[in-house]
């Protein structure tokens, strides 16, 4: 019997240290997304983005978006509780495309993936809000979106846009966190 509950004991100590996170960082913290939004046509903040391509007066215009994280300890309750070396350095991002229907070659299909850089310190347990470049201008004057200015292509592009944050806590041990937003492309009357 007491062979039986030892092997037990081993299978929870190995099942419980199984965290497939805790596996892909070496840090105490981590960066969690409470939320990412665009903006619709009007202005206002979506959980989308409707880009408009090209305005009335043939002017280009980047496309924000806005993330919200929560930084916070990997273990609920540390024993040893949280420091400033746990505080968490969001340093760039790289934003990708990507269509439902599995045409995904950049420049083509889909816009160019591009990288961005941020230098945002978050404290534990406290909350912010980054905005940053979802779509660049130079991504609406090639392919495919260039196709959109004058009605040429499907009238409206649906694309998933994911978002990956790179970031270190104090300690300088690599935290990474992954978002995603719905964008519609068209040329929108204005």
């Amino acid at each position: 019997m007491l062979f039986k509950a030892s092997i037990l004991l081993a299978l929870s100590v190995v099942l419980i240290s199984c965290n497939p996170f805790e596996n892909e960082t070496l840090s105490n913290s981590m960066l969690v997304i409470m939320s990412m939004t665009g903006q619709d046509l009007d202005g206002n903040w979506a959980n989308f983005l409707q880009s408009d391509v090209v305005t009335s007066d043939n002017t280009v215009t980047a496309d924000l978006a806005k993330v919200t994280f929560k930084a916070q300890m990997l273990s609920p309750d540390p024993i040893s509780g949280s420091s400033q070396y746990n505080s968490i350095m969001v340093t760039h991002y790289v934003v990708s495309y990507f269509r439902s229907d599995g045409k995904n070659t950049e420049g083509v299909d889909i816009p160019y993936s591009f990288e961005g850089y941020l230098s945002s310190l978050i404290e534990i347990d406290s909350i912010e809000e980054l905005s940053f470049v979802l779509v660049r201008e130079v991504a609406k004057l090639e392919l495919p979106l260039i196709n959109l200015h004058e009605g040429r292509g499907d009238g409206v592009l649906q694309l998933k846009a994911r978002v990956d944050f790179y970031a270190h806590d104090m300690a300088n041990k690599a935290v990474k966190t992954t978002g995603y937003l719905s964008i519609y492309f068209a040329n929108y009357a204005d």
